[in-house]
This record gives structure tokens, sequence and C-alpha cells, in this order.
């Protein structure tokens, strides 16, 4: 298997013209693809925003080194990534080595890929009322009265209100006044009041004395819709932090935005959002404001986004220093293009500590809420931030929620989040705390170890089958798994094979490789018969995944360069900058491969790279490696 380069000195490249550098190995991530009017927001323009309080307060902390970090972390061989589908021979290079050799630009459900390429904002649709039909024999409004409706909705009148006499006081003659009033000054509202006997139709401003010039503003016009839809291109941020940063400058909550899928943080990535009710005017303010973050391709639409909506990501990976001849190269995209990879599920599913997020999910699954606790809060082997050490500590001297709380100074995290459900419910109430942690990261867990069960049996399926479609394997026939007789696996093929994530509503192969789901499970302390949970969260149905996938839009070229701190990529903002292409040198010291290739939801980028790479993606093999080469 080949070994990987020791990662570089890495770059930050942002929106202004300051540039900064990573420190080594410890921004060394090695993810795949994924896992939705009023005043203009506060911000100056000379002050960017990159890392939020928190994340610099978490630096601070970050005394050890990321080698130290990962001596205890998962390898390839923990998590049940064990094959590789092709027979060509592998070769080093450096994935990662600058967050802007890994670009991933969305594909919408339209299957366009999403590119940043217009910052203007579009053209007001001006709101035009209906006009009511007056009757043409008679004057409802006079013209002085006219004057005093028309200062009123510009608010120049000092008088505040408008009273308009009803001299024939018939409802019909009310209500031609009323909708008079409201046809032609939009902005005003009217009422009937009586004074002295005598009845009078009242018209004031809508918007009361703090009202602006220009009322009509600060409502939503009926025929824009109600969701400004964008797209979002960051840099070195995933999508919660960079969501998180436009929800301060706009004053709203997360949840106003939607989007279809999550992107990497070690990345140039370019996605679409929608959020409800903010203009396009002031999401186009905040270019002047933010670094490593920028939106455009501003329209209206009547709905959200919705996660999954996505028909994939399209990837432009590019892999330095790499030692492949171009005969290899060539052996190995032709494969990864006419056969594909195994449909693993990445390293990045599992997390990245000593605790696999997968323990955690099978202990939820086993009803074992002490332990969920314990494998969550209790001291762990390998460095961590020093804060949440002395939060573990705390925890496991006195456990006392409060007490381990105030260790932390950002709660937000998932320790921070269970310790204040524990605190609020007490020791003898788990699953009511646990839910203090959102939803989406209590399911990761028990995703988790569907997910190491998938991979492990999919390795072993193709131990035991090879590449071809056998008598037993399921195939599916809309949404409904069937079984393959051994006549019909002679005329299918591997790419139709799938497997099952283990869960109540699932069927599993009838060869010898199905009945190894049953094994485990009952290895693990779990019926495979009953996989619904006393608490309906976390209740599997399961469900089914290609073997295999095999990319589309595959192409690739290998190019010499002569300074490592230059970019191979022309990112959507250099573009839009007018910034120079990249230029290659034929003679230049350093070999790169660039590769792009498009992906469905779902699956993994770094599976992709391991089978071109034939390397072992975990962040504590390539760690461990890198130290080495330092030492």
């Amino acid at each position: 298997m080949a070994e990987f380069e020791p990662l570089q000195v890495g770059e930050k490249r942002g929106c202004s013209e300051d540039e900064e550098e990573d420190t080594p190995l410890k921004k060394l991530r090695v993810e795949g693809d994924q896992k939705n009017g009023g005043a203009v927001p506060v911000c100056e323009e000379d002050e960017p925003v990159g890392k939020s309080s928190d994340e610099e307060e978490e630096d601070e902390e970050e005394g050890e080194t990321f080698a130290d970090m990962m001596k205890h972390g998962l390898t390839e061989l923990d998590v049940g990534i064990l094959k590789y589908v092709s027979d060509h021979e592998g070769f080093s290079g450096i994935l990662k080595e600058r967050y802007s050799d890994f670009v991933v630009h969305e594909i919408n459900k339209q299957g366009k890929i999403v590119h940043l390429d217009d910052l203007t904002v579009p053209p007001e649709v001006e709101e035009v009322p209906e006009a009511q039909p007056l009757p043409e024999d008679a004057e409802v409004l006079t013209e002085e009265q006219k004057k005093q409706l028309e200062k009123l909705q510009l608010y120049k009148n000092k008088e505040d209100d408008v009273f308009i006499e009803v001299v024939i006081d018939t409802k019909e003659k009310r209500t031609l006044v009323h909708k008079t009033i409201k046809t032609l000054y939009p902005g005003l509202e009217t009422k009937t009041e009586e004074k002295e006997g005598r009845k009078f139709i009242v018209a004031y401003h809508v918007a009361g004395k703090k009202a602006l010039a220009a009322p009509r503003k600060h409502s939503w016009p009926k025929r824009r819709g109600s969701f400004c839809h964008f797209v979002l291109y960051k840099e070195n941020k995933d999508t919660m932090d960079a969501i998180n940063v436009l929800s301060k400058f706009l004053r709203l909550r997360p949840n106003m935005f939607s989007y279809m899928g999550t992107k990497d943080k070690r990345a140039i990535t370019v996605q679409e959002i929608a959020v409800l009710k903010i203009t396009a005017e002031r999401l186009a303010h905040l270019n002047k404001c933010l670094m490593n973050l920028k939106v455009g391709n501003f329209c209206y639409k009547n709905h959200p986004l919705k996660l999954g909506e996505l028909q994939g990501n399209h990837f432009t990976v590019v892999i330095r220093n790499i030692s492949g001849t171009d005969d290899q190269v060539l052996q190995a995209l032709t494969s990864l293009k006419q056969t594909g990879f195994i449909n693993y599920y990445g390293m990045q599913r599992f997390g990245t500590t000593a605790v696999p997020t997968q323990q955690v999910g099978k202990a939820i699954l086993k009803n074992n809420w002490k332990e969920v606790v314990d494998l969550i809060l209790k001291p762990r082997p390998g460095a961590e931030k020093e804060f949440l050490v002395r939060c573990r500590e705390e925890w496991a001297k006195t456990q006392d929620p409060e007490a381990a709380l105030k260790k932390l100074p950002n709660k937000r995290c998932v320790e921070g989040q269970l310790l204040r459900g524990l605190s609020i419910y007490g020791k003898k109430n788990i699953v009511n705390a646990f839910e203090m942690i959102p939803r989406n990261n209590r399911l990761m867990y028990i995703h988790s170890y569907q997910s190491v069960v998938w991979n492990t049996m999919v390795s072993r399926r193709i131990e035991a089958y090879g590449l071809k479609a056998v008598e037993g394997d399921l195939v599916l026939k809309g949404t409904t798994a069937h079984v393959l007789s051994a006549e019909e696996a002679e005329g299918r093929s591997i790419h139709d094979v799938v497997m099952p994530l283990p869960g109540f509503d699932v069927i599993y192969p009838t060869h010898p490789v199905g009945e190894g789901y049953r094994e485990l499970l009952t290895a693990d302390g779990l019926d495979i018969d009953n996989m619904r949970h006393k608490v309906r969260d976390y209740s599997l149905a399961g469900a089914y995944r290609r073997i295999l996938i095999r990319p589309t839009d595959v192409s690739w070229e290998v190019v010499q360069y002569d300074d490592p701190k230059i970019s191979l990529v022309h990112s959507d903002v250099e573009i839009l900058e007018n910034q120079p292409a990249p230029v290659f040198n034929k003679e230049g010291v350093f070999r790169a491969l660039r590769m792009e290739f498009s992906l469905p939801p779902s699956t993994y980028a770094t599976m992709a790279i391991r089978e071109v790479l034939k390397l072992d993606t975990s962040i504590k093999k390539q760690t461990e490696l890198n130290t080495k080469w330092f030492n």
C-alpha cells in the first residue's frame, strides 16, 4: 500500500488580500463530501469576519500536537474498510496539502453544477396594486383630502391622521371610501369613527410614528417569493459555521436557513442556500464584511431547500508530489472511471477521538443509557483540548453535571449540551437529558453504528464473491429489494447489487454473508429481528446502499509546477475577480495529479481517492506516517 507523503504547510485564502498560513499537521483532515426586508446589517467594511470568538478560544487551548491527539484514533481496519476493486499498483501523494486542493461544487436537483458567478442584486419587481373601479359620476375624495393623504403616506403630515367626514352615510359609500384610500395610497389603513354624532373615516399610517419615508419597503411584496436563494462560496469553513456567521450579521436564527447538504470544512466549496424573507440586497452587503465567504447568484422562490434534494457533488481534487508514473496514473484513473470504487462510509463518519461514535450508537440501541453518558463524558486516552480534559476529570471525580459544565468555555459542544441536560433532568432521566443534544447529532451516533456494520459486511461480501452478482444478492426494483436467483444473477452486474443497513424494514442477502449480519449484531448484544427502540427516534428502519459507485464526468491531468504555494485550481472567486488562471511549467520540479469527477449524494470522495492511490485515509495512519517523516 502506498504511503502518504508528509503534509506541508497549508494556506489560508480569503476574499481579502491578506494571506495567512495554517500550522503543519494540526489542520490535517481527510474528509469526503457529505454527510439547506429591513435595515442593512451592521459591519465595518475594513473588518473582515474570520474566526468566531469560540474558534479562537478553542485554538488557544490546543496545546498538544495533532499527532498526539491522533495516537488513539481509528484506522480503516477499525471501521470495516478493507478491500479495493482494482489491481493497479498504488502510488504516494499529498492530499489536501492546501485546502484549495479540494474543491466541491454542488449539483442541484436540476442536474446543474452550482457556481458563484454573479454578485449583482436582482432588480426589484414593482408591486402594482390592483386598481379598484370607482364610479365615474362620484368624486370620492376632494383634492384637499388627496393632498393630506399623500403627505400622510410619505409621513410628511404632522397631524398623524386624516379625518374624512362621511356626509352620505351608507355602508356602500363608506366601503367605497375605504377601498379608494387603500388603493391610491398603499401603506395607509382606515377605520370608521363617530364623533359628536358625525361619522368619519380615519386614515392612519400602517407603520406608526416610527415609519420611514417609503413605508412599502418594510412589507414583503406578494409577488416576490418568500425565500431568497443564493450561492454560498466558502473556504476552510464548514457549512454550519458559515451559516452561524451569516445568522450573526443578519440577526437571524440559524434555522431560518435551509440547504441540500453539508460540505467539507478543509476545502473550497460552492452550494445553494435559501433564507426566509431576507432581501438579496442585505445578503450582498455582507460581501464587504466576510472573510473566506462570499454570496451571490440571488433569486427569489416560494420554497426552501431540503436535505438530500441535490443530485450530487462535483469534485476537483489536486494530489501533490505524486510518485506514480504516467502509466500508473492512467491505469488507476481508467479503473476508477470504468469500474468505480467500493461505496464505503468514509472515516469522517466515525469521529476522530479514542471513543468512536459507533460505540455510543451501539449503547443507545442497547438502551444502555449509563454507558452512553460514560462514553461521551468519561476521560479518554489521547490528547484533547485542555478544557475538555478538565471537564472530563471533574465529571469522573464528582459526577456533578453543573461542576463539570463550569469547566467548559463553549457550552454548545456535545459534552456541554449533555451536561446541561443532566443538570436539568438528573442522572435518573438520561433519555430526556440526552435530548438536549440536537436531534441530527443524536442520530449521527446510531447511523455511525449502521455504517460500521455495512462497511464490515460489504468487505465480507467482496472477499467471498468478488466483483460479480451471485445468487442470494439483493438488487432494487423501484424501492423494493429483490433476491437474485442463480439465473437472474447471470444477467446482472455488481453495480446493480445493494447491501442493507440493518433495520426493521429491510431484508438481507440469502447467501452466507447475509447470515453474517445476524452474527455481528448478536455479538454486539442486539437482536436483528427487533430493531425498534423504546424511543421512536432511535428505531432503525434500515436502508439499501449500492456496493460499488462509478463516478461520472471523470477527467484528469498530471501537471508540473515549481512553487508549492501556488493554487492549482482556478476558483470561482478568482474567476469573478479576473485573476489569472494557474500556469503550469512542463519542466517544473513538482508533479501533481489533478482529477475531476461527480458523485451522487451520500458517497465519499475520499473513498474514490483511496481507490486511486491505494492508501489508508484515516487521520491516525496519515499522522503516523507524517510524524515519522518529520522525525
